[in-house]
């Protein structure tokens, strides 16, 4: 790797001009040794955030199209129990030879399953397309962790970090707009098929770079691989999708594959996640409890916030879209600010903040109940929320690198991602129990502004006090973040 300004020595570093620093870290990932990675990278991100968001507009119609709207929840739950066995599978093998390996098949796997899904003439076969998308969607996001780990020095990591938050801007705004309008004029299929050819672009540009900067086993002696994590990934991915299912069949056999689901799913996380994840242990088990929290708590009430606006306030569906678009923009801003070299040395109370704006974010979302207040309250609270989010979530990224051992980076991104997609399954799953039993309506059947009219209030009430809480307990835990080392006076 070239000498540069990147290069020097701690001493001579600590001794350069503040403003000298603070230049070299903005721009240090697209200085000439990182420029080519750091946009394949960030390309490739963008990419997987524009299909995540513009497939939920494409996937009812197809739905409709291959009759089969029966199936239409497993489209999205066959993604999600996928992606957590290939997240453990990701960490074993990047941690094992290196993350060129399951970042490519990873990428083959995605473009593949969009693909199945763009040609798929039965819902069976569109939702093992969705199936073999998760699969490498969780082989890719655990792979990038590591090519950070590896590739960019510690005082880079914030930066590109914050550059993968900013690349769902874009895809956030623009993604469903124009899935809507591929939809309406090519149809639903090219939503999947056009994907697939634009993957070519980031991977010429990654692939080579990761090559040469993060390609082979890590430093020092490889981990094992370990076929017990493997088994629990199994686990956990069928526990998640039983667990799934009862909730799709609510009556009492549905009590059956529930408790199996249970019984797969608690010890199989216990598993996978660090030893004292659910006590907050001081240190990467905090850090690992405190990204599934954060998840969690802010994407159970975001998912009830259109349903409110529209059912309680009569918005349209777009109109109730567009108050969270610009959350977007303010969780890349949040991320943006926690790269900060000059905030580095207080990480934790930043993330202690953002968690307290997530807070206040998602308890003042349901003043809108009171006719009195005003519909844009919740646009300016969830502005505010997804900035507390971008302080938090990209913290907790940089927090985890800093504290794995390039052996165990693999591992321990993968972790952290199981702890942010359980937990919102969880959440999800406890908080639509609960504004069921209140008489809150069939989520699933409100597309438009008369739909799920006879909406209790309080049950809405509930979602968000449920997340309220757990977000309150998430700035306690953002106070043992640091180990018991790096905490010592």
């Amino acid at each position: 790797m070239p000498l540069t300004l990147t290069r020097m020595t701690t001493t001579e570093r600590d001794t350069a001009p503040s403003v000298l620093r603070e230049a070299e870290h903005t721009s240090g990932v697209l200085r000439r040794p990182y420029r080519a990675l750091s946009i394949g990278i960030v390309s490739v991100v963008l990419l997987i955030a524009f299909e995540a968001t513009a497939v939920g507009t494409a996937m009812p119609v197809a739905a409709r199209e291959l009759d089969g709207v029966a199936l239409y929840a497993f489209a999205f739950s066959g993604y999600f129990t996928t992606s957590l066995f290939g997240m453990v599978l990701s960490g074993q093998w990047a941690d094992r030879q290196g993350p060129l390996g399951p970042l490519t098949a990873g990428i083959g796997a995605f473009a593949a399953g969009l693909l199945l899904s763009g040609t798929a003439g039965a819902m069976w076969l569109f939702v093992l397309g969705r199936a073999v998308q998760g699969l490498g969607g969780g082989l890719v996001i655990v792979a990038l962790y590591v090519v950070v780990s590896r590739a960019y020095p510690e005082r880079l990591r914030p930066a590109i970090m914050a550059a993968f938050a900013a690349s769902w801007i874009v895809p956030s705004i623009v993604g469903p707009l124009a899935s809507g309008t591929v939809t309406e004029q090519l149809g639903w299929r090219w939503v999947f098929l056009g994907i697939p050819a634009l993957v070519v672009i980031p991977l010429a540009l990654a692939l080579p770079a990761i090559r040469r900067t993060a390609a082979g086993p890590p430093d020092g002696a490889p981990a094992a691989f370990d076929p017990r994590r493997i088994r629990l990934a199994l686990g956990i991915s069928g526990g998640a999708a039983l667990l799934q299912y009862a909730g799709q069949d609510l009556s009492v056999w549905s009590l059956l594959p529930g408790l199996a689901g249970a019984a797969l799913l608690v010890p199989s996380a216990l598993g996978l996640l660090p030893r004292g994840t659910f006590r907050a242990g001081r240190g990467l088990p905090a850090v690992v409890l405190l990204r599934g929290i954060a998840a969690g708590s802010f994407i159970a009430a975001e998912s009830f916030v259109p349903l409110m606006l529209v059912t309680q306030r009569g918005l349209s569906p777009t109109m109730a879209g567009f108050s969270l678009a610009v959350g977007g923009a303010t969780w890349a801003l949040g991320s943006w600010v926690q790269s900060r070299p000059r905030l580095e040395p207080h990480r934790e109370p930043l993330v202690r903040l953002g968690m307290l704006l997530v807070a206040l974010a998602i308890a003042t979302a349901p003043t809108v109940l009171i006719d009195a207040v005003p519909v844009w309250i919740v646009a300016v609270a969830w502005a505010w929320g997804c900035f507390g989010m971008g302080l938090t979530i990209s913290s907790t990224s940089v927090l985890l690198l800093k504290l794995s051992a390039p052996s165990e980076a693999g591992t321990n991104s993968a972790a952290l991602q199981i702890s942010d997609g359980l937990s919102n399954i969880l959440l999800l799953a406890t908080g639509g129990a609960a504004f069921a039993a209140l008489g809150g309506g069939a989520v699933g059947s409100a597309h438009g502004a008369g739909a799920a009219t006879g909406a209790n209030p309080g049950a809405f009430v509930a979602v968000f006090a449920l997340s309220v809480a757990v977000a309150l307990v998430g700035v306690l835990v953002a106070g043992r973040l640091r180990s018991s080392a790096t905490h010592a006076p």
